[in-house]
């Protein structure tokens, strides 16, 4: 198959990164310039410049930028924390318990599709407005994609490799921790990697909940004024802050799990 096994360099992938942003971010300025996008629909990148510019020196609403990133980034991390920490485990013993997996999927197929913004007067009422709920709405939405992908990456793994521990005469703890669990481990971060996206994409629906700092907050808030300057300059830190996140969990799943890919 075309590109099956196959890299790129790291120099000549990152070439052709930043060749691709910059011919975006080259045609969106040339539309602004010729007139073809309404600055006050879609403002050209020089705006957004100029404005990141302001904001950085006088903040959004008398707080700092870098609180507003770091608000929302430590919400999401503490939800994620916890999602995995409970996710995972779950996961893995509904793939390995079919009673278990059997009790339980009614319940994570029900909530995973579920819209989490559904869930904001809920958890208003049980939790309050204050840091919990925002961090429970992050949570669940991490959580159920980060079960149903450890619990298929358990079933994904290979009979042979199971015969092959048996026929080894590990018992089934030592066929857990040394088969399954380093079989099943690529899978895992997947799904953490997905789950995290999801969870991520929550933020915004979190930071309705009475919020008065926050990236997501920025953004709903600036909407209001229709400020387009300040929702894209919102869009932007998101997702650059998500792409980080991103490449960090990639980076642990390179040194945790080196033999990925490689079977």
């Amino acid at each position: 198959m075309i590109g099956a096994g196959r890299e790129l360099s790291p120099g000549v992938a990152v070439g052709i990164s930043v060749g691709t942003v910059a011919a975006f971010v080259g045609a969106w300025h040339l539309c602004g310039r010729l007139g073809l996008l309404s600055p006050a629909i879609l403002p050209p990148p020089e705006e957004i410049w100029l404005t990141t510019v302001e904001i950085l020196d006088i903040g959004y609403h008398q707080i700092p930028l870098w609180k507003h990133v770091g608000v929302s980034v430590a919400r999401a991390l503490a939800a994620f924390a916890l999602a995995i920490t409970a996710g995972v485990p779950l996961g893995l013993a509904m793939g390995l318990f079919p009673v278990l997996s059997s009790a339980l999927e009614p319940f994570v197929q029900f909530f995973r599709p579920l819209p989490k913004i559904a869930l904001i007067p809920l958890a208003i009422l049980w939790l309050g407005i204050g840091e919990v709920s925002k961090i429970f709405l992050i949570f669940l939405s991490t959580l159920f994609t980060v079960v149903v992908g450890s619990a298929a990456s358990v079933k994904g793994v290979g009979q042979g490799k199971l015969r092959l521990g048996a026929a080894l005469g590990t018992n089934s703890w030592q066929l857990i921790y040394h088969i399954i669990l380093p079989a099943s481990l690529p899978g895992i971060f997947t799904s953490v990697r997905l789950a995290i996206g999801v969870g991520w994409t929550t933020l915004i629906a979190s930071e309705m909940v009475a919020a008065d700092s926050g990236m997501g907050w920025m953004v709903m808030n600036a909407s209001s004024y229709m400020r387009t300057d300040l929702v894209l300059l919102g869009i932007i830190l998101l997702g650059v802050t998500g792409y980080i996140l991103d490449y960090v969990l990639v980076l642990i799943e390179r040194a945790c799990v080196p033999w990925a890919g490689k079977e």
